[in-house]
C-alpha cells in the first residue's frame, strides 16, 4: 500500500474514532478540582490539629505525594487517570506517579539498577532543567536589579 501524505491523512481520518472532547473536559475537571478539593481539607484538618500556618501547607504537598505514591503501588492511580485523563496530572500527583511508575515497572531488575535508577527516570531531568532555569532566572534577576531596569 503506497499512499501519499495527503492520501494517508484522509484514511486516517476516515477510520479515526473521534475524541469526546467535552467529555473528556469535564472529568479531567471533576478530578483535578477532587484533588485539590482535598488538599484544602487536608489543610484545614491539619490547621485544626494545631499545626502552624506555614508547616501545613507542606504536610498536604506530602500527603498528597504519599496518597498518589500508594495509589501507584498498588495499581490503582493508572485505572483513576485512565477515566479521568489529564485532571490526575495535577502537578504533585502527576509527578508522584510519573516518578515512581518506571521504577516499580523495572523492580525485577533489583534495588539499585531497577527501583533505585528508574525512579530518577523522570525526575533527573525535570530537578536538572529546574535548577538550570531558576539559576538563569536568578542571573536575570540580578542583572536587572543591579542596573536598577
Amino acid at each position: 500500500m503506497n499512499l501519499t501524505n495527503t492520501e494517508y491523512k484522509k484514511y486516517v481520518k476516515k477510520h479515526a474514532v473521534p475524541s469526546p472532547v467535552i467529555k473528556d473536559t469535564v472529568k479531567a475537571f471533576a478530578a483535578g478540582g477532587t484533588i485539590c478539593a482535598f488538599g484544602q481539607v487536608l489543610q484545614y484538618f491539619y490547621l485544626w490539629l494545631g499545626m502552624e500556618k506555614e508547616i501545613a501547607p507542606v504536610m498536604v504537598s506530602v500527603t498528597l505525594i504519599l496518597v498518589s505514591v500508594v495509589m501507584t503501588g498498588l495499581g490503582f492511580y493508572d485505572s483513576v487517570a485512565r477515566h479521568s485523563g489529564a485532571g490526575t496530572l495535577v502537578p504533585i500527583t502527576g509527578f508522584a506517579n510519573a516518578v515512581v511508575s518506571p521504577a516499580i515497572d523495572n523492580k525485577a531488575e533489583g534495588l539499585v539498577l531497577g527501583i533505585g535508577a528508574k525512579l530518577f527516570s523522570v525526575a533527573g531531568p525535570v530537578i536538572l532543567f529546574g535548577t538550570l532555569s531558576s539559576v538563569v532566572y536568578g542571573v536575570f534577576y540580578y542583572v536587572l536589579k543591579a542596573f536598577k531596569v
